[in-house]
């Protein structure tokens, strides 16, 4: 899909007070940007942040931080924060290959919602449930590993259920269409209120990996 060039978007993202703009800076001090010692949970690819801001709304003592590559999709959340008030949730405009050069051991959950799938089997390193990327999370969980995952994408999904297994994650949820027996506390995005609306189904997993503490 063509992403829309936004005139001036790195200039609107730079002025907002959620969006911080020299993350490396605060990599293993991360709760330094919320003053507190409360939980950090991250949705890599935030799109337009309907779900890390509804998380956010919804839940006042858990810190979040959404990333996202494309500040011509993150300005569009950067507008839906004007005039909004949370102090729990924080922006970057990051690509998630640098993941573990941001954090380092500080954080304690990880959202992948509607993750670009790159089919072709020689893009598989990009996917971001690819071994080379549960190496990277390793680096930057605090305790137990936990991985909220939702996407439309059956293969994807399949594949990232073998990846998870041989990580040696432990599935507390699996769903192979999640609307049959949706939880009351779900979130959608702005993808998911799309594939919903043409029928489609929606497949969902939550993982978890106690950390080696030898490491």
């Amino acid at each position: 899909m063509r992403l829309r060039n936004i005139k001036n978007a790195q200039d609107i993202i730079s002025k907002s007070k959620y969006v911080v703009l020299n993350p490396k800076e605060y990599r293993g001090k991360m709760q330094q940007l919320f003053k507190n010692n409360n939980k950090i949970e991250v949705e890599i690819g935030m799109g337009k942040g309907d779900f890390i801001i509804n998380k956010a709304r919804l839940n006042p003592n858990i810190n979040f931080i959404g990333i996202e590559k494309y500040a011509s999709v993150l300005v569009k959340a950067v507008k839906k924060l004007e005039n909004v008030e949370l102090n729990n949730l924080k922006i970057m405009n990051i690509d998630a290959d640098t993941i573990d050069e941001v954090f380092a051991s500080e954080i304690d959950q990880i959202y992948l919602n509607f993750s670009d799938p790159w089919p072709k089997k020689k893009h598989a390193n990009r996917r971001l449930t690819s071994p080379l990327f549960l190496d990277k999370y390793d680096k930057i969980f605090k305790n137990d590993k936990v991985i909220e995952m939702k996407t439309d994408n059956r293969n994807l999904f399949e594949y990232s259920l073998v990846t998870l297994s041989q990580k040696k994650y432990l599935f507390e949820e699996i769903k192979l269409d999640l609307y049959t027996d949706l939880n009351a506390d779900n979130i959608q995005t702005e993808y998911e209120k799309k594939f919903v609306s043409l029928g489609l189904p929606i497949y969902k997993l939550k993982a978890r990996c106690q950390i080696d503490k030898k490491n």
